[in-house]
């Protein structure tokens, strides 16, 4: 018998955001990360933010439902970055945020400035970082991203993550006192490129999160195609498996189309988007954008 389904809800000072099965899936924006993006992390050592208004309206025009925050720039002030850019996406844009940081200070910081409820991204299985970690979670009512590997390895045995993941929700649930449905499990999707075993694996621990607890799960999307060439076609394949399997959410680019229609055909092939409704309102979006670019200024 399987396990009832979860819902983790999140919110802005306004909007309300919820990951579940009987949900569409869940985009979360990777792009507000300075990792590869040498200009990027320039502007911020120089403590300029504009480019993250650049990157809200790419993102929310290419259908992002939550935002991810990552400041993490080395020689920087972390805790400081990501204060100020969580208070600047708030001005720009209702979706919710995911606060992504490696950082105890910087998490705590973020979390202490967000008017709303956020998605922490992320903890281990690791003992020390649950015991850092999970409180804050717990102080500020977020929800978390949790990785089922530990100080030893990255598991390459579906059966290994799912013990870490049992792990994972016993402390957080029962040391912590944090609701089930607050915990969503990243199955750590691995490159394809490196061992074309790995997606099989990963979606076996996703059928098998499902089945044994009904939680959520999210993954770097891009993680799956890393090294090899046509990496949106990948990606675009990769996830409406990952969603059959039970997948709920993404940790990826909303600013490609190719991936984001794929998720959003997904939806509506699955039955999570009632009547083709938001399939066909995203049609006629583009038509009419199409239609009124070539029609030109008045």
């Amino acid at each position: 018998m399987s396990a009832p389904l979860r819902r983790t809800v999140l919110r802005s000072a306004t909007k309300e955001v919820v990951i579940a099965a009987d949900q569409p899936f869940c985009v979360i924006g990777e792009r507000i990360n300075p990792t590869g993006r040498p200009v990027f992390q320039r502007a911020l050592r120089d403590g300029d933010l504009s480019i993250i208004e650049k990157d809200v309206a790419a993102q929310v025009a290419g259908g992002a439902d939550v935002l991810d925050i990552n400041m993490g720039v080395p020689l920087t002030d972390e805790a400081d970055l990501l204060v100020r850019a969580i208070q600047l996406v708030q001005q720009v844009t209702d979706l919710p945020i995911c606060i992504d940081s490696s950082v105890v200070e910087a998490l705590e910081a973020g979390l202490a400035t967000y008017q709303g409820r956020a998605l922490v991204n992320s903890v281990t299985a690791e003992d020390e970082r649950l015991a850092a970690i999970l409180p804050l979670v717990k102080k500020y009512d977020a929800a978390i991203v949790a990785l089922p590997n530990d100080h030893d390895e990255i598991p390459m045995e579906a059966e290994k993550r799912l013990q870490l993941t049992e792990k994972i929700v016993r402390v957080a649930t029962e040391e912590y006192g944090i609701a089930i449905d607050d915990i969503v499990i990243d199955p750590l999707a691995m490159p394809i490129g490196a061992d074309s075993t790995v997606g099989r694996v990963t979606l076996e621990v996703i059928r098998g999160i499902r089945e044994r607890w009904g939680l959520n799960t999210t993954c770097g999307a891009s993680n799956v195609s890393f090294g090899m060439p046509g990496r949106h076609a990948i990606n675009g394949a990769w996830l409406p498996l990952a969603m059959s399997a039970g997948m709920t959410s993404a940790i990826m680019d909303a600013r490609t189309p190719h991936v984001v229609d794929a998720v959003r055909a997904a939806d509506l092939l699955l039955g999570n988007d009632e009547w083709g409704s938001k399939w066909i309102a995203t049609h006629r979006s583009r038509q009419a954008a199409l239609a009124a670019a070539a029609a030109g200024p008045a």
